[in-house]
């Protein structure tokens, strides 16, 4: 059995949700006590995913990208196909305040400076003296764990993500790409994800040109 204490869940409410394009669909957001980092992250159930085998995306928390329509690295966009994605075959969709891989909003900007200069996401957070990533993602198992969920598919381009569910005792049948949402401001971050951590884009689509 995974070696981490039970999550509980804490509070659900709808809420309906509008997207920039239009787009809208109603989830329920549930909160939870117990969570091994004490964040507080948010479970996003959207569409039934009580029937076949429930989609479930981690999202890391991006403002600049999420919340603000940064073009430097494609977060929003993805959150945006993972809720219609997620809400057509019924999931859940993890809100993790993991901001910056990790490292927080302020230090990821300031990582931003020094790609600015011409290196990469993952040299600048080393040059900074943090790991390249430094999310975990125990809590996500707490929190799939106390909704029932202990077998699903996930969306995600991540290897990491799926291997560690997999190490925290979630049954990840299988890893369900997302798309490629290139600009001209992020296409050397998405080379540098597939270069450095092999996340399933791919390389050929990704150049400066």
């Amino acid at each position: 059995m995974p070696d981490y204490p039970a999550a509980t869940l804490r509070s659900r409410v709808r809420v309906p949700l509008r997207f920039h394009d239009g787009y809208s669909v109603d989830a329920e957001l549930v909160t939870f006590h117990g969570l091994t980092d004490g964040q507080e992250h948010v479970a996003m159930i959207l569409g039934d995913p009580a029937g076949a085998t429930p989609l479930v995306r981690l999202h890391s928390e991006c403002l600049t990208g999420d919340a603000f329509g940064s073009s430097r690295c494609d977060c929003g966009p993805q959150l945006r196909e993972a809720v219609e994605q997620i809400a057509e075959r019924g999931g859940v969709l993890l809100y993790l305040r993991q901001e910056g891989r990790g490292i927080g909003l302020y230090n990821k900007l300031d990582a931003y400076a020094l790609q600015d200069q011409g290196l990469d996401t993952y040299a600048a957070n080393t040059a900074l003296g943090l790991p390249e990533d430094a999310r975990d993602y125990t809590a996500a198992a707490q929190m799939l764990t106390a909704l029932g969920i202990t077998e699903l598919d996930l969306l995600s381009n991540n290897p990491d993500k799926a291997e560690q569910l997999r190490a925290l005792g979630i049954d990840v049948q299988h890893r369900v790409p997302t798309g490629v949402f290139t600009t001209a401001h992020n296409v050397l971050y998405l080379r540098a994800k597939v270069l450095q951590t092999q996340h399933t884009l791919p390389l050929a689509e990704l150049t400066a040109g």
